[in-house]
């Protein structure tokens, strides 16, 4: 059945208008694809930590979706591998849950000799109200090793990212104190090679070693070992939290390097990161700083006027978009499911150039509708192409700057752009328009 496009278009808030994410409105009731459970978020995030050992606690749909999702994947190591689940019944939700995870426990430890394992609980467990940070630490006496939990509730977050974040900072528990070996620590970085990256590049050629990196890949040991780092290089703001506990337990400080894409911000992070590593700045950073805002100046003009609607990318949302506007670029509509303090000073300058309409990600099913009223002429993240093209309309990719941190995502990002631009323009000719 058909929906009406300008009533759809009726149903969004303008951005002037919020002040947290309850202010952003969805088009309808149930998002497409859908969204994912945090327990995702925890599963990707231990599958990147050789030597742990995953445990759900719930369901059995919940132990059967974690596990369907792991048994694919070579990092968990397929039907046997380091992802087990202790099943919950009728008796377990009334009577309580952690005589049958202490018996599964023992079980557990001598099959697998996991170095640590983290025991993440469901929404069943959360809302009968078991303490398992107590059992975690029950456990953790009993067999002599760490059993961190984790809380992955679904019924208060939007998404998986809560999962993986909580699943980070618990890792600062089983962090002890060492001596400092000017290493920089990696945190946050979900997808990609980091030794393709401009910015570790950089690091090498200054001679500086690279130590945990969590949760793109790394050992229990190296977690251990991670309070000897110079500094913390966060990547994603799931990994802040960790940072903080890092900077407030053992003094490391750390730097906030997103995948911007603002030249001034990406050189401002490696002014600050080489600041605290007390090493001068390399002298192609200037190079790369002044080529990257030729090539900003030189897509300009092909860019001015162009409107577009903002779906799900690697970039950060609303520095990307005021960086896309402050270019004469014209948002018509921001999909989003975070809005901080931090996004403000964007948001603030934004308004300066437009105020666009907000909705939450991903409505792309209904927002079909919405092309034939607004018109735009790109799409910034995942959508049908051959869909979006019937509506003379060019998709921007971005996937590739998700292995990407520096200037590099600037020329990326602009490269991208143009030749959607230049897609839509050929789109709307042979639609007649």
């Amino acid at each position: 059945m058909a929906m009406d496009g300008k009533a759809l278009v009726e149903k969004l808030a303008k951005l002037s208008q919020v002040t947290s994410i309850k202010d952003i409105p969805q088009l309808t009731h149930a998002l497409f694809p859908g969204t994912h459970c945090p327990l995702m978020g925890a599963a990707m995030a231990v599958g990147g930590i050789k030597g742990s050992l995953i445990v759900v606690v719930g369901t059995d749909e919940c132990t059967y979706y974690t596990k369907s999702m792991t048994v694919h994947s070579e990092k968990f190591g397929g039907i046997g591998g380091r992802c087990v689940s202790v099943v919950l019944d009728d008796h377990d939700v009334t009577f309580g849950s952690a005589e049958k995870v202490q018996a599964a426990f023992k079980e557990i430890i001598e099959e697998y000799k996991p170095e640590c394992v983290f025991l993440v609980t469901t929404c069943v467990i959360e809302i009968i109200g078991d303490d398992f940070d107590a059992i975690s630490e029950s456990l953790s006496d009993t067999y002599g090793i760490p059993v961190l939990p984790v809380h992955t509730e679904h019924f208060k977050c939007e998404d998986h990212l809560p999962g993986l974040e909580r699943t980070i900072s618990i890792c600062a528990e089983i962090m002890e104190p060492r001596e400092c070996d000017n290493s920089v620590n990696l945190l946050g970085q979900r997808m990609g090679d980091f030794a393709t990256t401009e910015l570790y590049a950089l690091l090498q050629k200054s001679g500086v070693k690279i130590g945990l990196q969590l949760p793109c890949g790394c050992t229990v040991e190296d977690i251990k070992n991670g309070a000897a780092a110079k500094v913390n290089i966060v990547v994603n703001d799931i990994a802040l939290p960790l940072a903080q506990k890092m900077q407030a337990k053992f003094g490391i400080p750390y730097v906030y390097f997103n995948k911007f894409v603002m030249p001034e911000k990406i050189y401002e992070a490696y002014k600050n990161l080489f600041g605290y590593l007390e090493l001068d700045l390399p002298e192609e950073l200037n190079e790369l700083y002044q080529a990257a805002q030729k090539t900003v100046a030189q897509a300009r003009p092909d860019l001015e006027k162009i409107t577009y609607i903002y779906g799900n990318t690697p970039y950060a949302t609303f520095e990307l978009n005021c960086f896309l506007s402050s270019l004469g670029m014209v948002p018509q509509v921001i999909q989003t499911n975070r809005y901080t303090e931090s996004d403000e000073p964007y948001v603030k300058e934004m308004l300066q150039y437009i105020d666009p309409y907000v909705c939450k990600a991903a409505n792309i099913a209904p927002l079909q509708y919405v092309y034939d009223v607004l018109s735009p002429y790109l799409y910034l993240g995942h959508e049908f192409a051959n869909r979006l093209r019937q509506k003379g309309i060019a998709i921007v990719h971005s996937d590739r700057a998700s292995g990407m941190l520096g200037f590099e995502v600037v020329g990326y990002l602009m490269q991208q752009l143009v030749k959607a631009v230049g897609e839509a323009k050929e789109y709307r000719r042979e639609l007649g328009r």
